[in-house]
């Protein structure tokens, strides 16, 4: 018998008084400063596509191919991103993830047309399995009574990175050139490889497997609910969603692709990712927060920006800097969070985060058409207090009860969760922004009509004061008209928006009772104490 089996005992020692060699806080910077680098990349280019469609003689519809190709192979190497792990050795595969994204990165900024673009792009996403081996690594380098300080790391790459992307896209596109947005990867991919090789070793249980079956039908059964569903999302509001017949048929194709994926899984002995983690009341919930709280994440952050260059007039950039002051708070508020967590249970912060949460978007509602720069500034900074309570409490008690082994696709499931649901976040936020607005348009249409008396007297006031600017009555009555049209749209659009926020704070209420049931920790990280 081989030495490995004779003295399980001596193994399962060695398993547990494992440290790595080099400074767990050195690894804990250098794996996040990669993850942090993918997540940049998911909105830094979406500022950027008017000039990659004018650059590369494209159309701006053709050119968001850039951004659905590098979303579809994402979700579909998230799930998976654990098997690679245990096929050729969790270390092993982030130095191949880093080296090859960095590569792409290089080839995306000297694409010479659209079709290289989308090619380098879908292979980048591939590449892009960063995250859930970073949460892998910090799980096992650190004891779990400091995972609440390391988590934090990982808190501001997540919360901060997606925020940043739009402000540091638009300020290298308006000063250098789009390709500059790739080319920023190089330098931190470089640095990050050579750092991980140096610093970063796999314990023995996520070292590479010498008997790893494939799961060819699960992987091929994942890549399809993805790629049609990520399309899906992506692609809806240009087709006007489920009124397209392409739309409904990818809807159609990803549902029975998840039923029969989700069934295989459940079935095979040796599945490409082990859905038992899932039986943990803890990791299950946590799969529904982090959910939740990505919808809520990336559908405010995407709202924000969208208000205030579709209708207040700002620039990408200025954009962007609405948003940065938000991103400098979650800084600063991970070290007061994690003073916190080991005199307080996890799940009563998250409480707390949810609540703060669901009343900043209560108070994003007093959004009103003539709302300034610091205003829209204070409303993201409210909504970035609660979601920097989330995410750290979430990561420590959705980890807290799972076994070592399940670790691994525990990362990527968990991952998975939060990129897939923060996309539906987005798509939609947006549509519901189309939709109530086009609501709300034909309700006050149906005020702004001559029967109605203030309408008239509206429309007279800005006649006259059209017709003292030198213009003859005709055409004053015109633009008088045309300006309360326009006013109509204006108030349209700004009601859209407090009933998305509405909806936000209804799902971030909705969601704060059922964090009682996690079992509670007192400290980060720490054995479950009573329930």
């Amino acid at each position: 018998m081989s030495d490995d089996s004779s003295d399980p005992g001596g193994e399962t020692a060695d398993h547990d008084n494992w440290r790595p060699s080099a400074n767990p806080w050195l690894i804990a910077v250098v794996v996040t400063m990669a993850a942090f680098m993918e997540l940049l990349d998911t909105t830094i280019v979406n500022v950027s596509l008017p000039h990659i469609a004018g650059n590369l003689s494209a159309s701006y519809d053709e050119a968001t191919w850039t951004l659905t190709s590098y979303l579809v192979a994402n979700s579909i190497v998230l799930p998976i991103s654990a098997f690679f792990g245990r096929l050729i050795g969790r270390k092993r595969y982030f130095v191949i993830c880093i080296a090859a994204f960095t590569v792409c990165s290089f080839l995306c900024g000297i694409a010479t047309n659209l079709g290289e673009l989308v090619v380098f792009r879908v292979l980048q996403g591939f590449f892009g399995g960063l995250q859930p081996n970073q949460q892998s690594i910090i799980l096992d380098t650190f004891p779990p009574a400091q995972r609440g300080r390391a988590f934090g790391l990982t808190a501001i790459a997540t919360v901060v990175a997606p925020v940043l992307g739009p402000t540091v896209g638009g300020w290298i596109t308006d000063n250098y050139s789009w390709r500059w947005v790739f080319f920023i990867n190089i330098p931190i991919g470089v640095l990050a490889t050579f750092a991980i090789l140096s610093l970063v070793e796999d314990p023995p249980w996520a070292k590479a497997k010498s008997h790893v079956s494939t799961d060819y039908v699960g992987i091929g059964l994942i890549a399809l609910t993805f790629a049609a569903f990520q399309v899906m999302l992506d692609r809806g509001e240009d087709d006007d969603w489920f009124s397209s017949p392409f739309i409904g048929s990818l809807a159609v194709i990803a549902a029975v692709a998840a039923a029969t994926a989700v069934a295989w899984l459940l079935y095979v002995r040796k599945p490409v990712v082990d859905l038992r983690v899932l039986k943990d009341r803890n990791f299950a919930l946590g799969c529904v927060a982090i959910g939740s709280f990505a919808v809520l994440l990336y559908g405010s952050a995407v709202l924000v920006p969208q208000l205030a260059q579709q209708h207040l007039g700002y620039t990408a950039l200025l954009a962007g800097l609405v948003m940065s002051p938000a991103a400098v708070c979650v800084i600063f508020l991970i070290p007061l969070l994690n003073l916190m967590l080991p005199h307080v249970q996890t799940r009563f912060i998250l409480t707390f985060g949810f609540l703060v949460l669901g009343c900043s978007m209560l108070y994003s509602r007093t959004l009103t058409p003539d709302i300034d720069f610091r205003h829209l500034m204070y409303m993201r900074i409210t909504q970035t207090l609660g979601i920097g309570f989330l995410f750290v409490p979430l990561s420590i008690l959705a980890y807290s009860t799972l076994p070592r082994d399940l670790q691994q696709d525990a990362t990527a499931l968990f991952t998975m969760f939060r990129n897939v649901l923060g996309s539906v976040g987005i798509s939609v936020a947006t549509a519901m922004i189309t939709s109530r607005t086009q609501t709300h348009m034909a309700y006050l249409g149906y005020h702004a009509s001559h029967t109605n008396p203030n309408f008239r007297d509206t429309l007279a006031q800005l006649t006259r004061a059209i017709q003292g600017l030198g213009v003859t009555a005709t055409v004053a009555a015109q633009k008088a008209f045309g300006q309360a049209y326009q006013t109509l749209i204006a108030q349209a659009s700004f009601l859209a928006y407090k009933d998305v926020f509405l909806y936000c704070a209804l799902l971030a209420f909705a969601f704060t009772p059922l964090t009682l049931f996690f079992s509670g920790v007192k400290k980060a990280g720490g054995p479950p104490g009573a329930h």
